[in-house]
Formats: C-alpha cells, sequence, structure tokens
C-alpha cells in the first residue's frame, strides 16, 4: 500500500480555517474538517484526541454558549508549514444570556494553532479565557477598576 500526501498551500491552509470558523459561527456541523485522529485543546477542558473526544469537547463547550461570531475583517494569519496561528476577535452570547464583545468584556480575543495537513485539521489548540460571562473577575485586582 502506498500512502500519499497532499500538498497545500498556505492560502488552502487558511480556506480550512476560515471554513471551520464559518461553521462554529452558524452552527453547521464542522467535524468532517477533523482527522479522525485530531487532538483539540480548549482551556480548562484539556486535550481531546480522536473524534469520540473531539465531539465531547465541543458538546461540553457548546453548552455553555448560545451563540458566537468572529470578526473576519480582523483576523491575523501567520504560517509555518503546515500551522497556522490565526488571532482573533469575537463576540457572542452565553446559555445564561451574558453577551461579550472583544474590546467592552473581559472575553472575545483569541488565537487558534492549527496543524493542517491533506485539507484536514490534525491538530487545534485554541488560547481564549473561557470566562465568557466574566464571573472570575474577584480573583484579579487589577479587574477592580
Amino acid at each position: 500500500m502506498a500512502l500519499s500526501a497532499q500538498t497545500m498551500t498556505d492560502e488552502q491552509r487558511k480556506a480550512v480555517a476560515l471554513e471551520y470558523l464559518k461553521r462554529l459561527d452558524r452552527g453547521d456541523d464542522f467535524f468532517d474538517l477533523f482527522a479522525d485522529d485530531a487532538q483539540v485543546y480548549f482551556p480548562k477542558w484539556g486535550v481531546a484526541t480522536g473524534m469520540k473526544e473531539i465531539k465531547r469537547l465541543f458538546a461540553d463547550v457548546g453548552g455553555i454558549l448560545a451563540a458566537i461570531e468572529h470578526d473576519y475583517a480582523y483576523l491575523n494569519f501567520a504560517y509555518n508549514g503546515d500551522l497556522l496561528v490565526v488571532e482573533g476577535t469575537s463576540s457572542g452570547r452565553t446559555a445564561s444570556g451574558a453577551q461579550w464583545r472583544a474590546g467592552v468584556t473581559h472575553a472575545g480575543r483569541w488565537c487558534d494553532v492549527f496543524e493542517i495537513r491533506d485539507f484536514k485539521i490534525q491538530r487545534l489548540f485554541v488560547y481564549l479565557d473561557p470566562d465568557y460571562a466574566d464571573a472570575d473577575t474577584a480573583r484579579y485586582p487589577w479587574l477592580a477598576d
């Protein structure tokens, strides 16, 4: 059996990442964008490996969010081989009704590190503050102002 890998350009990797974000915003299924053995990290959840754990991670995180919208006009992209780093801002509403918007509330700034090969997300590590509702401010004295 011969193994083959499809060569991808930076723009093709960017298209896969943008498709993931757009489907996430619309509430559409995006799991077909991931490799079966992919890894996803989300703060306060940990690393999910394989489709079963990845679906559980997104079900857990999705359970606290009612809506999310990424600000596509302000995304920054950095490329290094199969790695694509996307930095951006978002806004949305939690399941309990709290709203967030980058630059207005503490939540909303994020950075995703993708590893994309063969037109599939192999790894996605999400870096953000998952306290969308600003419920954990008492431990940070600089937020008292």
